[in-house]
């Protein structure tokens, strides 16, 4: 009997999946914990559809991001940091801080869990840290560490 999938299903296949089972399988098991529904012409050409429209969002989703990083790679943001004794920083610079001077300054969104910072920045300079903006796509963005 051909079902689809409507979650995954451990050795039997994965979401959306049009796949054959017995029929015991299929209806003591599958549809009666509504893991699968019958794979009927009208419920494929539903998934289809479906599938058309999820290639499509990540599609457009991809485009952003590859839009954004283009942006990104264009700007620069200054964060200023007190100065302590002989001119060393005093404190440092975190991905928050960081969010909140892009916002400042270009009046955008960044989500601070999506900048790659290794350690929080401890000195004056430019940095460029790298922003994952799609599992495909990182942006570099040039953060320059100034005294207060």
């Amino acid at each position: 009997m051909k079902v689809i999938l409507l979650e995954d299903v451990k050795s039997v296949g994965k979401k959306n999946e049009v796949v054959e089972v017995s029929e015991g399988y299929a209806k003591n098991f599958l549809l009666k914990k509504k893991l699968a529904t019958a794979a009927t012409a009208a419920s494929q050409n539903d998934v289809k559809l479906a599938k058309q429209h999820e290639e499509k969002v990540a599609a457009q989703n991809l485009a952003d991001a590859k839009e954004l990083a283009a942006a990104l790679e264009e700007r620069k943001v200054e964060v200023k940091l007190k100065a302590g004794a002989g001119g060393a920083a005093f404190g440092s610079v975190s991905s928050k801080e960081i969010v909140r001077a892009y916002k400042e300054q270009y009046g955008e969104e960044l989500d601070k869990k999506k900048l790659v910072l290794p350690e929080p920045l401890k000195n004056f300079g430019t940095y460029e840290v790298k922003v994952k903006l799609h599992p495909k796509v990182t942006g570099t963005l040039r953060v320059s560490v100034t005294e207060m």
